[in-house]
């Protein structure tokens, strides 16, 4: 299908307005994920066990740092200190899912950027 003459592509000064605008929050963006990965990785994010006697500690982007056992989840036998790891190590996660995930809304707000 040809086009008139002199109807052009379709992009006056607004639209080319818009790219730029659209570009410069693209680069936010890019710099600003590269501050939040730089930030997720020094963070430390604890989780803790039901009963409390032990402690991951993830960093923000879901790393494992470590980990505490309290002597007296010792006396829980094998199954039971496997499951206060497990306990922890889901509360752990939890949290870190949750700071990235609040983290990267605070990054794309006022975007509007589909599906975020």
């Amino acid at each position: 299908m040809a086009q008139g003459k002199g109807k052009g592509f379709g992009f006056g000064l607004g639209k080319i307005k818009e790219l730029q605008e659209a570009f410069q929050k693209a680069q936010q963006v890019q710099e600003g994920a590269k501050l939040l990965q730089e930030e997720l990785e020094s963070m430390e994010i604890a989780g803790k066990s039901e009963d409390g006697l032990v402690t991951v500690v993830m960093s923000g982007n879901q790393e494992p740092l470590g980990i505490q056992i309290d002597p007296a989840a010792l006396e829980k036998g094998a199954e039971g200190l496997g499951q206060s790891i497990t306990e922890a190590m889901k509360s752990a996660y939890a949290e870190s899912t949750e700071t990235m995930r609040s983290k990267m809304e605070e990054l794309t707000s006022g975007l509007n950027l589909p599906g975020m």
